[in-house]
């Protein structure tokens, strides 16, 4: 079991698992699949996951279908005796003219060991990487949902500690 110290690194990344990015961003192009990678290193551990489904292709609206990333639809695996499931299909806007793109919410739960939690995290922001498609997080604090008395009342992601890359 780990030491409670490295709880707090495990409850970031289930605010922010789910939305992160491949670290090769690359411009959309005539070939795009309506899909996005991700992957986020928190207290050490890596979580990652490919080819989750999108409903469109930005810069239009979209959500991305939570069972594309979850197991066995999808392939989201974590190091670190860590796993995750995303909750809901976040739904995502994009601001090409001031580089952005906004998430209504994301709702994922974590466990390690015997200790589950879940938390949500709402308008989130994210900037984009020049004019590719790989966007990198804004701070953002995701609040617990539910789980005992182990898991944090709240936990801030720090800019940059997450990112996604659709294509």
């Amino acid at each position: 079991m780990r030491k409670f110290s490295t709880w707090p690194g495990v409850t970031a990344l289930a605010a922010a698992v789910l939305l992160g990015g491949s670290t090769t961003a690359l411009a959309l192009g005539p070939n795009v699949d309506q899909k996005m990678d991700g992957v986020i290193v928190v207290a050490g551990n890596t979580c990652s996951w490919t080819n989750a489904r999108t409903s469109a292709v930005p810069p239009a609206a979209l959500t991305v279908d939570r069972n594309t990333v979850n197991a066995p639809g999808g392939n989201l695996s974590c190091g670190g005796g860590i796993t995750a499931t995303l909750n809901n299909n976040p739904a995502f806007t994009f601001d090409d003219a001031s580089g952005v793109a906004r998430v209504d919410a994301i709702d994922i739960s974590g466990k390690q060991s015997f200790v589950s939690c879940r938390f949500k995290a709402t308008g989130i922001v994210w900037d984009r990487d020049a004019s590719t498609r790989k966007y990198v997080n804004q701070a953002f604090t995701a609040t617990k949902v539910s789980g005992g008395f182990l898991c944090p009342g709240s936990v801030t992601t720090a800019a940059g500690d997450a990112s996604m890359l659709f294509h």
